[in-house]
């Protein structure tokens, strides 16, 4: 056999292989969402409420960048943070993550080690869970809920459901140990394209245990309803 021969040969028993690499090359894609940006009316104390996300990469792994915060309409930011997180497929409904957390606001600013899994929950319940160590040796963790009813393939009921822990004391930030704070939402959005949704709903916010005590102490409620109307938007 000739040395060309063997070169076809060659080529020919391993393109099944190139093909194969081919089709398991996965592919980069980007995506952004603001899942709430909206107006919290709240007894003369109106807000600006915002939570978006968005991620770089593929099915198994992706660069997430989150943030979320509030400003008084008529005052300052009160809350502002941002993570950058590296996630990695774990099953076929769960991303682990992990990366960092800034707080902007409230002062004394915050560093934090963030460690959290990602995904949809039986019953189409998609989840948010992470746990967070700050530069200052503290530990917390947010759990967060939600899920969709479609009334009409348009029109869609949300509920939301988020809880905020504490493992010590940070008096410094008016945090209690213990389950500090709970939130209930309802919303009903209009989807006018599938990435544009306009929306109205109702919020309810509530501080517990010593962190409701921090927050009497400084002449804050420590229970807030509120009207919301807002905009929930992707690419």
């Amino acid at each position: 056999m000739n040395r060309r021969a063997q070169i076809l040969l060659c080529v020919l028993a391993t393109a099944p292989t190139f093909a194969v690499a081919m089709e398991t090359h996965e592919p980069n894609f980007l995506f952004v969402q603001a899942d709430q940006f909206e107006y919290r009316a709240q007894d003369g104390d109106d807000i600006l409420k915002w939570d978006a996300q968005g991620w770089f990469g593929g099915d198994y792994e992706k660069l997430w960048l989150k943030t979320e915060g509030e400003k008084r309409i008529s005052g300052k930011t009160e809350h502002a943070e941002a993570q950058l997180l590296y996630s990695r497929l774990m099953t076929d409904f769960f991303d682990i993550q992990a990366g960092v957390r800034y707080d902007v606001e409230p002062h004394p600013r915050r560093g934090y080690a963030v460690l959290g899994i990602q995904g949809m929950a039986p019953y189409y319940i998609e989840t948010d869970a992470a746990l967070f160590l700050s530069n200052k040796g503290d530990l917390s963790a947010r759990f967060k809920a939600e899920y969709e009813l479609l009334l009409t393939q348009r029109l869609i009921l949300q509920p939301a459901f988020e809880i905020n822990m504490a493992a010590q004391e940070v008096s410094e930030l008016g945090i209690g140990p213990g389950v500090n704070e709970i939130e209930l939402g309802l919303r009903l959005r209009y989807e006018i394209r599938r990435e544009f949704a306009p929306y109205i709903g109702l919020n309810w916010q509530r501080m517990l245990g010593q962190t409701a005590d921090f927050a009497k102490a400084d002449s804050e409620d420590t229970e807030t309803p509120s009207l919301i109307a807002g905009i929930r938007f992707w690419f």
